[in-house]
């Protein structure tokens, strides 16, 4: 506890899954948080529980007016910012590439990449003036390996934020300020319910079902949690990660790591009893 004592950061995306969870956990370890989301109910209860430390502005991270006024309440509410977690984001339109819609198409770019460009475009000079700050952007597997979601646009979206990560944190690295990604793996939250169809409130009721998918989906057998990838946020946002810039850190319980051991021999097992005639 106290990892992020005097720490200000701002979490989009705080009204559900990785976020929220988020939100929790920095203000249990002593940060004080301004926190976005789209669902105005959901994010002032959030607010109300997590206290005075805690401030919930209604935000759609796509809009430029509406990100330089989040960092801005941080700026004017606590009298800095330590901490940005571009967590927002959501599904993104699934089929092939023949089929795919443009529209649908842009608003997932805008969604997944350009709220990520304007969260790191109004934090960067408030904390080039203070000199440190760390920005944290939500990636994905999916972003660095074809396969790992229902929809190729947000895989490249997911590339993309990735790569921009990489290229702000050779340009901002020099002022002091970090920027890294988190690329979850199978991580038990709604959102896949939300790409196949569901409605917000259904898909917010699927991830216990989504802990029992992904349980053997990788070789640590059990599904991701989203506080697996609030730990790793809160490690990112202290001080503790002061020399680490321009990475990509993995949370994925090793499913990008190759096939597993398991099926691995199973199928060599299968050849050897095909190769002895059986």
């Amino acid at each position: 506890m106290g990892r992020l004592n005097g720490k200000i950061a701002v979490i989009t995306g705080a009204t559900s899954g990785i976020g929220l969870r988020t939100a929790e956990i920095f203000v249990e370890e002593g940060a004080k948080i301004v926190i976005a989301g789209r669902r105005a109910p959901e994010g002032e209860a959030l607010a109300g529980r997590l206290g005075a430390g805690c401030i919930f502005r209604q935000t759609d991270v796509t809009q430029e007016d509406q990100m330089r006024a989040l960092i801005g309440t941080a700026v004017e509410k606590f009298g800095r910012i330590d901490c940005l977690f571009n967590n927002a984001g959501g599904p993104a339109q699934t089929g092939g590439i023949e089929g795919l819609d443009v529209g649908k198409f842009d608003a997932a770019m805008a969604a997944l990449v350009r709220s990520v460009m304007l969260g790191m475009k109004h934090a960067a000079p408030h904390m080039r003036k203070q000199g440190s700050g760390s920005i944290i952007n939500n990636g994905s597997i999916a972003g660095r390996l074809a396969g790992f979601s229902s929809s190729v646009v947000y895989g490249a979206a997911k590339a993309a934020v990735i790569h921009l990560t990489r290229c702000v944190a050779m340009e901002l690295g020099e002022a002091g300020i970090r920027v890294n990604s988190i690329s979850p793996g199978m991580i038990a939250t709604g959102i896949l319910g939300k790409a196949l169809g569901l409605s917000v409130e259904a898909a917010e009721k699927t991830p216990d079902t989504m802990r029992e998918i992904f349980r053997t989906a990788q070789p640590i057998p059990r599904a991701g949690l989203p506080e697996d990838i609030a730990h790793a946020a809160v490690f990112l946002a202290s001080d503790e990660s002061s020399f680490i810039n321009g990475h990509d850190l993995v949370i994925d319980g090793a499913i990008t790591g190759g096939r597993n051991w398991t099926a691995q021999h199973e199928g060599l097992a299968a050849v050897r009893k095909r190769l002895d005639g059986g």
